[in-house]
């Protein structure tokens, strides 16, 4: 009788995932310590200071921002990261024939009806 795909992992099968982990950990403890003692040692109000570009802050950092540069933003990510999808579609266009082609119209109109939604409810509207 073979053994199972599962029976045949042990512990030592992962050790080379916890070195990599600890060498990780190890290397923001040892970049953290290091860069305490050598870093500036000398406060003052102006060097606690924040800047901006040079440009000397002014007012609260907790400005209402309008929801809407929120909204443009989450959408921008959404359709960005649809459309990475036609790269691997458009390279494998032959392989996967008119199947691929079909799926990649249901795939297409299910992106276009999202985006005509949002065209619809007004968020791409600056007003």
């Amino acid at each position: 009788m073979e053994p199972t795909a599962t029976a045949l992992y042990v512990p030592g099968d992962f050790l080379p995932i916890v070195i990599q982990f600890a060498a990780a950990l190890g290397f923001v403890v040892f970049a953290m310590v290091v860069t305490h003692l050598i870093g500036p040692k000398r406060h003052s109000k102006v060097k606690d200071a924040s800047w901006e570009c040079g440009i000397e802050s002014k007012g609260d950092a907790r400005a209402p921002i309008s929801i809407k540069y929120f909204l443009i933003a989450i959408l921008f990510v959404l359709f960005d990261v649809e459309v990475i999808f036609l790269y691997p579609w458009a390279v494998n266009f032959r392989a996967l024939g008119v199947d691929g082609f079909v799926w990649m119209l249901v795939f297409m109109g299910l992106l276009l009806t999202g985006f005509f939604y949002v065209l619809k409810k007004g968020v791409l509207k600056w007003e």
